[in-house]
């Protein structure tokens, strides 16, 4: 089985790159290893810019599955701070139109085409079983607004958000690759006070589950 994992940023699944001893590729920018041969890793940058951009020029149907692994802040306060969850629905939020001081969804436009997007895999690793499934709203500027973020929950009761899944999430079904999002929530959605984070953990929570999922493939 061929696999493509993403991420944002190597700090995110750093322990799994030095762990399997992965190196860049002499011929590409993915990353790989002679201990995992069959897997991939590519190293996008933030946003859904850079994702798109890597996908498209790395993503193909020669891959089985593709899973993007980051950190994540949460909504849900029954989402503790370095649990990790799979996530099956992303959806650009801040795709639509302003009417004054009222946001319309983009699926009211009439535009065309969607802002949602669900991550399907036929293939299911029994170490998913024992994570939370949840939804995310995938953005540019991450919420750290009291007044934004009581009005974005309004709009589409999010669980979680990131700056990369639906990117991720819309590459993998153009190219119909399974597709798998992991994340650990380092913080909190809320206005921003990073002495209430921790990224340490969530760092270290995901790639013990990345590290388990990829063991039972």
């Amino acid at each position: 089985m061929r696999i493509l994992i993403v991420a944002a940023t190597s700090k995110e699944i750093d322990p799994f790159i030095i762990k399997h001893a992965f190196t860049k590729s002499k011929t590409s920018d993915l990353l790989v290893s002679k201990k995992l041969a069959q897997v991939r890793i590519l190293i996008t940058g933030v946003g859904m810019v850079n994702t798109a951009f890597f996908l498209g020029k790395y993503l193909n149907a020669h891959f089985d599955l593709a899973i993007n692994a980051g950190i994540c802040g949460a909504f849900k306060k029954t989402i503790a701070i370095g649990e990790t969850v799979c996530i099956t629905e992303e959806v650009i939020s801040e795709m639509g139109a302003e009417d004054g001081a009222d946001f319309i969804k983009h699926d009211t436009l009439s535009l065309g085409g969607s802002n949602r997007y669900l991550l399907k895999s036929n293939i299911k690793p029994a170490p998913l079983k024992q994570l939370k499934k949840v939804k995310g709203i995938t953005v540019n500027t991450v919420h750290g607004n009291t007044r934004s973020i009581k009005s974005v929950v309004s709009l589409y009761d999010p669980d979680v958000e990131s700056m990369e899944g639906a990117a991720f999430a819309m590459a993998c079904s153009a190219h119909k690759v399974n597709a798998i999002e992991l994340r650990s929530i380092s913080n909190r959605v809320e206005r921003r006070n990073r002495s209430k984070w921790n990224i340490p953990l969530a760092v270290k929570n995901l790639n013990e589950n990345l590290s388990s999922l990829i063991r039972s493939l």
